[in-house]
Formats: structure tokens, C-alpha cells, sequence
């Protein structure tokens, strides 16, 4: 079954440029033309969302936040605005990569093939291997199914909010630095701004899993030197 792309767009001529493109790779994809409509159109059907960020009725940044009430398939900014805080903008509202324009199309068919292949791993459609649960406290990894608890309680994350987490649970009390993080968990070589993407998704992370969040319990900062679970 040919995974489903939804593209957002309001500029038809990207809109016809990328569904050309992207059903020639062998996907199926869906179009809205403004960010209400991509709301509505988000539904489970949907493995990867391309979201432009100036739309009408909705903006990109509103479109993903109220997404992500509902879905968690990876969201791919398109947009020609490039500063750092537009950036942490598009993190902070629950997407996972950002590409600016103009782009290559090359480099925008290697990035939704990364996003979908890390969200097919996240809902569990990988080979599981026994005893994979990751345990601290009240809060559970269980990778089998790529679910993670807290007292119990179902936490949704991003397919790199779950991959961080992995990573600094797998290697307790090892001291992460943001260009580790971005390298393991995005497989991209580390550059400067880069430190500002991995700084939004652990806050959101911790918001996600800490009682606290501005005293946490589970991810610790060494400053100067970066991330770990004790």
C-alpha cells in the first residue's frame, strides 16, 4: 500500500510541481490549499505532511500545532523564511525538519524518504527484538512498540522527541552535546543553528515527560556540555 503525503501549499504551481514529483517516486498524495484544509485532511491515512508556512486562513505554524492534537506523522516545513527563530517556530510547534526555499528536489525527496522512514520505525512496524523496555522511575520506553508512559500515561512524541530519548536512555550518565544529539538522531553533519533545533526538541520533550520542566527529573543539562539521564 503506497504511503500517503499530504502537501499544503496556497501557490498551485508548487502544489502541481511536488505531486508530480512525489507520485513518480510511488507515493499517493493528497493537496490542501491553505492551512484549515490541511487540518481537516490530517487524519491516521496520513504518513507525512509537507506544510508550507505562509498560507491563508491558517499559517503553517498554526496548521501544525492543531495537527499535532490529532496525528503524529512527521511535518516538513517548506518555506522561503530561513532565520533561526522562524526555525524554532516550526519545532516548537511540533515539526520535524525545515527546508528552506528554493530547494532541490533531490534533497526534498532525501528528507521525506528520512521523516518516513523514522515514523515507520516509531509506530512499531520495525522487527522487534525481546526484552527491548527502557525503564527509569515512572517512566517506561517500550521499543517493541515504540510506546512511551509516564505513571502510566500514554506520552505521544515525535518520531525525533522518541529517538532523542532513546539515545539518552541507552547511555545513562553519558553527557550529550547538542552536535551529538543532531548527528546521531538527525544523520546530518552538525552546523551552528543546528544547536537551536536540538535546544526546542529537548524542551519539548521535557515538557512532555517532566512534572516539572523547568526543574527536571529525567533529562539534565551539564552546561556547557550538553544533555544526559542520570
Amino acid at each position: 500500500m503506497a504511503q500517503r503525503i499530504l502537501i499544503a501549499d496556497d501557490s498551485e504551481e508548487i502544489i502541481e510541481i511536488l505531486q508530480i514529483l512525489l507520485t513518480g517516486e510511488g507515493y499517493e498524495v493528497v493537496t490542501a490549499g491553505d492551512g484549515e484544509e490541511a487540518v481537516m485532511l490530517a487524519d491516521d491515512t496520513i504518513d507525512l505532511i509537507i506544510l508550507d508556512v505562509m498560507m491563508p486562513v491558517k499559517s503553517g505554524y498554526v496548521a501544525c500545532s492543531e495537527i499535532r492534537k490529532k496525528s503524529m506523522a512527521p511535518i516538513l516545513f517548506l518555506t522561503a523564511r530561513t532565520q533561526d527563530s522562524d526555525k524554532s517556530m516550526g519545532f516548537s510547534a511540533g515539526g520535524d525538519d525545515y527546508l528552506a526555499k528554493p530547494f532541490s528536489y533531490s534533497e526534498l525527496l532525501s528528507r521525506c524518504k528520512s521523516l518516513l522512514r523514522r515514523y515507520l520505525v516509531y509506530q512499531g512496524k520495525s522487527v522487534a527484538s525481546p526484552d527491548n523496555r527502557l525503564v527509569l522511575g515512572d517512566l517506561s520506553v517500550d521499543q517493541d512498540t515504540r510506546t512511551v508512559t509516564v505513571e502510566g500515561r500514554d506520552v505521544n512524541l515525535t518520531s525525533r522527541e522518541y529517538c532523542i530519548l532513546v539515545l539518552l536512555l541507552k547511555n545513562r550518565r553519558k553527557i550529550f552535546s547538542s552536535e551529538n544529539i543532531y548527528e546521531s538522531v538527525w544523520n546530518e553533519p552538525y552546523f551552528y543553528s543546528a544547536n537551536n533545533n536540538v535546544m526546542v526538541h529537548i524542551r519539548n520533550l521535557r515538557r512532555k515527560i517532566e512534572k516539572d520542566p523547568q526543574n527536571p527529573e529525567y533529562i539534565k543539562t551539564m552546561w556547557g556540555r550538553g544533555y544526559y539521564i542520570d
